[in-house]
């Protein structure tokens, strides 16, 4: 089959939009709009919540799937649609095709994890895993759609998906009238280009700012060079933003109505994902927890009320177990500390009943007696220990030093 270039697609209007919400109905949730007490103190003005992350699938992605796929002739319905993902587009794509009675292959990485395999084809979908990265999975999803006459639903970068995810933003508008700025995470861009589409038709006067990981940062040199550029090898834990050129058909859009794009660092998405569990009792996956990052990172750039996109939910047990770690650590109440003690029987406790005395909390000890690096009365110990902040951290590793035990940097 063949494929239009970007410049010969129509352009997105906010008709689209208001189409496809009406064709969502019933369909995708209305999801909630929560606020968020933490974020409206630190900021100084109101901050709420737009929880995709409870979404069906668990993240924005259904909208604009369904949207891409209803839009489709008869003949192309019924040569059935492909997808890649490693994770929302493939959940969206497959619940989408099966409530239109739409035959749905998914391409997806090996190594992508379990819980998001089992939960596409629970959906309906045909489930191929192809290639270590998502790069080898589209072009596999290319190169069956040309094989077979296949549909190809893009995950970002085609008018319909935009006009499914602006749908989001007239939501916005109609939970949160008096809004002045709309955070959200951007990745390929489409749900950004759909929102600020939507937004900017009705208000220009909100501010539409875009959230990049620091790693996977495609947007500001693209933006700065006035056409798309691709990221080599982009690096982040926000595997939903992990995209490494924008979409030819969002880029125009975003160029256009998005106010600013701002970055963030693995530290803030870490600690941004442990806020949203704590704080709003939210299980947010990196990506859809990018835009509390950016407030985070600098909660006095944000005119309220400020509205933050939580746009997904679906991240792995494996992997939000390492986030949160990672987020504990970053604000200071994880620590981890190697020292060396004499081996003699009760040196372990004794170093125990130290940590006890700060009110440090064990969580693990790796206690190891023989290696080539130890002396022969040596012993090396590793502890994971649960911290109340920087100053207890401080704190700790002081007691240990007045007791004698070497710390090892």
């Amino acid at each position: 089959m063949s494929y239009r270039t970007a410049d010969s697609l129509p352009p997105v209007t906010l008709d689209d939009v208001r189409g496809a919400q009406k064709m969502l109905t019933g369909v995708a949730r209305v999801t909630a709009m929560e606020g968020s007490r933490h974020l409206s103190q630190l900021v100084g003005a109101p901050v709420h919540l737009k929880c995709e992350n409870l979404q069906r699938t668990g993240s924005f992605k259904l909208r604009g799937a369904y949207v891409r796929i209803a839009g489709l002739l008869p003949e192309e319905r019924a040569a059935g649609v492909v997808a890649a993902s490693a994770g929302n587009h493939a959940q969206g794509v497959a619940l989408a095709s099966s409530l239109l009675g739409v035959r749905s292959t998914v391409f997806m990485p090996k190594g992508a994890p379990l819980p998001k395999i089992s939960a596409t084809q629970d959906y309906g979908a045909e489930v191929r895993l192809h290639g270590q990265v998502v790069d080898e999975t589209l072009a596999a999803a290319q190169e069956y759609a040309a094989e077979t006459g296949a549909v190809f639903i893009h995950p970002f970068d085609h008018p319909d998906v935009i006009a499914g995810q602006g749908t989001v933003g007239l939501e916005i508008l109609e939970q949160c009238l008096e809004v002045r700025t709309i955070v959200v995470g951007i990745g390929g861009g489409g749900l950004a280009a759909g929102i600020a589409m939507a937004v900017k038709s009705l208000r220009p006067d909100v501010r539409i700012v875009g959230v990049q990981a620091a790693g996977a940062a495609a947007y500001p040199p693209s933006l700065a060079a006035g056409r798309p550029v691709a990221v080599e090898n982009p690096v982040t834990m926000a595997d939903g933003i992990r995209v490494g050129r924008p979409g030819d058909v969002p880029f125009r859009i975003i160029g256009d109505l998005v106010d600013e794009v701002r970055t963030v660092t693995e530290d803030a998405l870490a600690t941004a994902l442990l806020l949203c569990l704590e704080r709003a009792k939210l299980v947010v996956e990196p990506a859809g927890a990018s835009p509390v990052a950016a407030l985070l990172s600098d909660p006095g750039a944000f005119e309220g009320p400020v509205v933050a996109v939580l746009s997904g939910g679906n991240v792995d047990p494996v992997l939000l177990q390492r986030v949160l770690r990672h987020g504990m650590a970053a604000q200071g109440r994880y620590l981890a500390v190697r020292l060396r003690l004499t081996d003699r029987p009760g040196a372990l406790a004794t170093l125990l009943g130290v940590l006890s005395v700060v009110d440090a909390n064990v969580l693990d000890v790796s206690h190891v007696r023989t290696d080539p690096r130890l002396g022969l009365t040596e012993a090396e110990v590793e502890l994971h220990l649960e911290t109340k902040g920087p100053v207890h951290c401080v704190e700790v590793g002081q007691a240990l030093r007045d007791a004698g035990y070497t710390v090892i940097d």
